[in-house]
């Protein structure tokens, strides 16, 4: 399972999911009461419809969530992306599971991408988890859940905790232990633009320098998905600014996903990017001690984003693991 492999999959629409950014949940503790945020009057709109979700479901506090769907039968799948990513940095995957036998719903996170923002700026684990668990109970059945990074986190809370009766669970470069320089290099790198950018090739410029491992795609069709143009005339990302102000704590974090870690008992893999920075080596193999039974594969050639920089072995590494205990309806190797 730890080797690379050829196949990808791909969407009915004309989705590029190489811009998205992902995971700043590892960084120091800041005050309470500091630095407080406060919503903007205006928000940025979606530059084209082309990109519009298949569905907007209800999950917590009144926030309602974006979601696409891949398949129309099989066991569900929902995969949760990072933090700063949309539902669509999983096209080539959500697609791939579909042909495989599965109903692959990918999430657009509270805050994030056609997902309502918190109205209360609330982006705390709890909120992700409630989503979680709203999400669950529209389908009305077991999922299997699948999540990077930050989604990585929800989930495994989520089940741990006991708030999601799962059927399995795929963490994506994430683990309790992951490494603070990487996540702070993420952080850095959404940081930037908070005044906005002119023009799309100024957006194509600050994902490439921070992406240099990744060939800079010909056309910027596909970063329509990652700005909104606001009132303006400047695009900025389309995350909520207050998702960057929300409390952090390494402490707590570390503490309890190895709780929720150690409370696993439902099959879980451990996919971890040969490249990343965030998850070492070193942090999932202390996952993998936690938890014996749990499968893991280290993609080679693949950084944080995983599934982004190779779906293909990410895809096979997933339907492998899903065959031997949640098998699809139609599998096609």
């Amino acid at each position: 399972m730890t080797q690379p492999s050829a196949g990808a999959g791909s969407h009915n629409r004309p989705l590029v999911d190489a811009a998205d950014a992902d995971e700043p949940d590892f960084v120091p503790s800041e005050p309470a009461g500091a630095d407080v945020y406060s919503h903007p009057s205006e928000h940025g709109e979606r530059i084209t419809d082309s990109f519009a979700p298949d569905l907007m479901i209800e999950a917590a506090a009144g926030v309602t969530v974006a979601a696409d769907v891949y398949g129309d039968s099989g066991p569900l799948v929902l995969l949760q992306h990072g933090g700063g990513q949309t539902r669509h940095a999983w096209k080539g995957a959500g697609q791939a599971l579909a042909d495989g036998g599965y109903r692959a719903v990918s999430l657009d996170a509270r805050g994030h991408g056609d997902s309502d923002w918190a109205p209360d700026g609330d982006y705390t684990t709890e909120a992700f988890v409630a989503d979680l668990v709203a999400v669950v109970a529209h389908f009305g059945e077991r999922p299997v859940l699948v999540g990077a990074s930050m989604g990585g986190g929800t989930s495994l809370t989520a089940v741990g905790e006991g708030a999601v009766d799962a059927l399995a669970l795929v963490l994506v470069d994430t683990a309790p232990r992951i490494e603070a320089a990487g996540v702070r290099k993420i952080r850095d790198f959404m940081a930037q633009g908070a005044d906005g950018f002119a023009s799309l090739e100024e957006v194509a410029e600050a994902i490439a320098n921070y992406q240099p491992h990744r060939r800079r795609p010909r056309s910027l069709d596909g970063l329509a998905k990652n700005v909104r143009l606001w009132p303006d005339g400047r695009y900025r990302w389309h995350w909520d600014p207050a998702f960057m102000h929300r409390p952090r704590s390494i402490a707590e974090r570390i503490g309890r996903q190895q709780t929720a870690s150690e409370n696993l008992t439902l099959p879980t893999l451990l996919v971890r990017g040969g490249l990343s920075d965030v998850l070492s080596e070193q942090g999932a193999q202390s996952f993998l001690e936690t938890v014996p039974h749990a499968r893991y594969a280290n993609v080679g050639g693949a950084a944080h984003m995983v599934a982004g920089d190779r779906n293909d072995v990410f895809v096979e590494a997933t339907l492998t693991f899903l065959d031997e205990f949640v098998p699809g309806a139609r599998r096609r190797v």
